[in-house]
Parts: C-alpha cells; structure tokens; sequence
C-alpha cells in the first residue's frame, strides 16, 4: 500500500495544469479509477482489522432492528442508515464497511488529486490517514473522508459545496460540524453573504446533530477524560510538524499556492500548532486527538508542495521527495512495530463478515 505510490511519486513530475484560480485541476484518469477502486475493497473487505472491529456489531444489531423512519432519533443516522440497509441485504458488516470505503475512498482520491504531487500525497496518506482512521475509526473515517471533499471545494472558493459536503459527514459523526467556521478564516475580506452563509450553516448544523449531545460529549471528552488518547502526543506532532514548516516558509508557500489555498493551509497550520500547545498545557488528549484527524489534510498538501518550495519550482526534485517518502516510511515503521495498538491491524486480512452478531 505504501511502496506503490511511494515508487511513483519519486519518479512523477509535479501536476502543472491549473484553474484561473491557481488550484489544481481535478482529472480521475483510468489509473486514479483503479486506485479508487482499490482503496475501496482494501477498507470495505478487511476482517478483523481495526481497534474498534467488535465494537461496531452494536451498531449493526441496531440496524437490524431500526427502520429508516427510526434516524431521526438516533446518534450518527448516516452511519446507522448504512447498517439498516447493510443488515436488510444481508451484507453483514461487509457490506457497511464496503459502503463506507466508497465513501472515505471518494474523498481521499479527489483530494489527493487536486494536489500538485498526488501520488506522493497519497503514499503520504497511506500510514495513519488510510490505515488507522480508515480501516479502524470507522464512523469519523468516512466523516473525514467527506470533509475532506469538502476542502477540495473550499479551496476553489465553493463555500456552499463545502458547507454541504461537511454536513454530510457530520451525518456519520458528529465532530465534523466544528469544520465548517474554518471556512471564515480562508475569506480575504468580510463578505456579508459568506459571514451568513458559514454561520447559518454552522447553527443548523449544530442543532440538528450537536445540541442535544454536547454537554454529554464534554462530559466523555474533557470532564471525566475516562480515557486518555495513548500516542496524541505523536499524532498532533505529526500535524505541528507541517504547520511549522508552512508558516517558517510562508512568503515561499505563498508563491506557490493560489491565495484562497494558502489561507486555508495557514489557517489550519495555526490551529494544529494551537492544539499541540494545548495538549501540553490542558492534557484533554482525548477531545485533541478526536479534532486534529480533521487537520491531517495538511500534512498532504503542505508535503506535496514541499518539493517545489525547498527545491526547483515545478521540478521533480526527487531529492526532496524522497526525504519525505523516508520521513513517512519511519512513522509506518514505528508503527507498526511499537505502537500498542497496532496488533489489531496485524496481520492484514480480507474476508466476508456477512452475520449481524
């Protein structure tokens, strides 16, 4: 899963074709398909894999109970409407990771492709975006996923089409709302029909899914911390790492990146830096953990601009590439071999789960 892109992104020149805007231009030739494609069977078909595998039977037992008129009552009705029709087909848990992987897979590929150097934004992705959150965080992988195709509409300034997109992913956890006010700090001037739009967005969003369970998630998250996040120190610093390089290299980024873009990266690169020093300062790991899988986009694109702006603009500055492919080969390693919950993605397996408990 790794080495794959990671060969092609060492040989690939930068993607040079661009919108009046300066973003990328979004292209899904037959190769990207195939990639889609595999993306979606490898998290749909996996069998045992994940920290939180038997954890989610729950909500299949649900599905098998529920009816499509019962997800007006319900915590994360996307997530359950994929279980009642899952249980209804007789697709088991197969079927509801299948219909998940289509939908992480969809936002993962689109974003990966606006991006100037995809294939090394996707070996970028591969060690904790695609194998921890999408094949073990199951609901906030396919949130992620949407929101992430939420981002790549932001970036060409579709507020709308971002606004919808993070409703829908907050549909499947609810966490995803708190995405939509970033959308205020990419504007270049106050525009009073996108100040209305962002915050009438956010307020029905809240109310809708947050209202009526945030004291309970303050409760979870921040006031009985009952769990603490083992590794958040890590995965935020993954995070930090790419935020400090954006905002040192800032007049650099800036050249390079269509304006709407670099406000958005900035944007994030200061919340990731925010939330590192609050996890230092305040120790709620949990509730930090949980929001900055949200600014793993970062990492793609700021590692995918980097070449060009450490090395010759529009070069293959293989050089560079390769010093980030390493950097990511170190973090799977580690992973893999030490982390203390990485035995339940090893080994990989595919299979069919078809029963309901």
């Amino acid at each position: 899963m790794f080495l794959l892109p990671a060969m092609l992104a060492i040989g690939a020149a930068p993607v040079t074709a661009a919108n009046r805007d300066g973003t990328q231009r979004i292209k899904l030739p037959a190769v990207w398909l195939v990639v889609y494609l595999v993306l979606v069977v490898t998290v749909g078909f996996r069998f045992e894999v994940g920290g939180d595998w038997g954890n989610y039977f729950a909500y299949l037992f649900r599905g098998s109970i529920l009816t499509y008129s019962d997800l007006t009552t319900v915590d994360d009705p996307g997530y359950m409407a994929l279980n009642i029709l899952s249980t209804s087909m007789g697709w088991g848990m197969t079927g509801v990771h299948v219909m998940g992987g289509l939908l992480f897979a969809l936002g993962t590929v689109l974003f990966v492709r606006s991006l100037p150097r995809p294939w090394l934004a996707l070996a970028c992705a591969v060690p904790y975006l695609i194998i921890v959150v999408g094949m073990g965080y199951t609901r906030q992988g396919i949130a992620l996923g949407l929101v992430m195709a939420g981002l790549t509409a932001l970036r060409r300034q579709n507020y709308l089409q971002f606004a919808v997109w993070v409703a829908l992913g907050a549909l499947f956890h609810k966490s995803a709302v708190l995405v939509i006010p970033m959308a205020a700090l990419t504007a270049d001037r106050i525009r009073i029909q996108t100040v209305g739009l962002i915050g009438l967005s956010t307020f029905g969003a809240y109310e809708a899914l947050l209202a009526d369970h945030a004291d309970r998630l303050v409760d979870v998250y921040i006031d009985q911390q009952l769990t603490e996040s083992q590794g958040a120190f890590i995965r935020l610093a993954m995070n930090a790492v790419p935020a400090g390089l954006l905002l040192y290299y800032r007049r650099r980024f800036a050249r390079i990146m269509a304006p709407m873009e670099y406000r958005l990266w900035r944007a994030m690169a200061w919340l990731s830096i925010a939330m590192f020093a609050a996890l230092l300062g305040t120790g709620y790991s949990t509730a930090l953990d949980r929001m900055a899988l949200y600014l793993i986009p970062l990492q793609l694109a700021v590692f995918s601009y980097l070449p060009d702006v450490m090395g010759r603009p529009n070069g293959r500055n293989t050089a560079f590439v390769g010093l980030i492919l390493l950097y990511y080969a170190a973090v799977l390693f580690v992973w893999l071999n030490f982390a203390t919950h990485s035995r339940y993605w090893v080994p990989y397996q595919m299979g069919l789960s078809l029963e309901v408990l």
